[in-house]
């Protein structure tokens, strides 16, 4: 199933370098690559789509190990970096520096993403805890209570400037559009430093799901274990916004598309994510791109369209 993952990924890739605005023959596509073609929709592959398809499999790969991460450590199946609150409070973080600093450049966000993504994650936690316990109900439910004023106070940020207004409209709606691989680069580390955690933990998360008490007497360090998944879901998470913005969903149907068919052994399910998230990315994109040419949608709405009806299905599911 992973080799067929794969392919498909390699597929859709080929698609978000191909269909835009307008298409661009797969022969063109091949020429560019090769380096064998320089003008025309060849310098539009390579400029502009590269960097984006790129991006996009850099960026789906961190939100849909993060979802998978924050399930298995919450032991809660609607867990995500949105329902836990971590992406709004990365976007308050970057609009606050945005407001505050007067930023326009994504590459100066990463700071304050990951600042806002941790502070809002220990919060998340913290509102959990009942009897010394990780209460799973009260997680999802501190979550939302975050995202909701977290989000309302960006939106007066941005009603009280409409500088603030101007720069941050567009990278709230979670775009990948017009994003150079210099945006990439500084986040990369973070990036690259939260999957080697997350696939570090992914044997223990396995036990973690039949109890603390039962990990526990299993030899599995829970506290030690929370910790280094949660920094993982921050740095994966606060990695993303910060290139992206808050594209939603993607961690939360990334895992529960990849368990009917690999199961529920983290060590398979994490692999499953790292090729599952970038191809809803990318199909999301292409998406948006196609429906609405020669203009298009951004990523984070198409993902937040198609993404709302599944949180509804998702939460039945779980309350039966």
């Amino acid at each position: 199933m992973l080799a067929f993952g794969v392919c498909a990924l390699v597929l859709f890739a080929a698609l978000s370098l191909a269909l835009g605005s307008r298409s661009i023959p797969l022969s063109t596509v091949v020429h560019a690559l090769a380096g064998t073609e320089h003008h025309g929709d060849a310098n539009v592959v390579t400029g502009l789509r590269v960097p984006r398809t790129i991006i996009g499999v850099a960026i789906g790969a961190a939100l849909g190990v993060a979802g998978a991460v924050a399930q298995g450590v919450t032991r809660n199946p609607l867990a995500s970096p949105v329902t836990l609150g971590i992406n709004a409070g990365a976007s308050f973080a970057v609009v606050a520096a945005i407001y505050t600093f007067g930023l326009t450049r994504p590459v100066e966000y990463i700071w304050f993403a990951m600042a806002g993504a941790s502070v809002t994650a220990v919060a998340a936690y913290a509102m959990s805890r009942s009897g010394g316990d990780l209460d799973p109900v009260r997680l999802a439910l501190g979550g939302t209570v975050l995202t909701v004023v977290l989000t309302s106070w960006t939106s007066a940020l941005m009603l009280a400037s409409h500088r603030t207004l101007d720069e941050a409209r567009f990278w709230l709606a979670g775009s990948i559009a017009g994003r150079h691989l210099d945006t990439l680069a500084p986040v990369l580390p973070f990036l690259v430093l939260g999957l080697l955690a997350a696939f570090t933990v992914s044997p223990s998360l396995n036990a973690l799901a039949l109890g603390d008490e039962a990990a526990q007497s299993l030899g599995v360090p829970v506290a030690r274990i929370r910790v280094v998944g949660g920094l993982a879901v921050v740095l994966l998470a606060g990695s993303a916004v910060a290139v992206a913005g808050p594209v939603a969903f993607i961690g939360l149907a990334a895992p529960h598309l990849v368990r009917p068919l690999l199961g529920n052994d983290h060590r398979w399910l994490l692999p499953g994510c790292l090729i599952a998230g970038p191809l809803l990315l990318l199909a999301a994109d292409v998406l948006g791109r196609v429906v609405a040419r020669p203009s298009e949608i951004e990523v984070g709405i198409v993902t937040a369209f198609l993404g709302a009806p599944l949180l509804a299905v998702l939460a039945r599911r779980v309350a039966r």
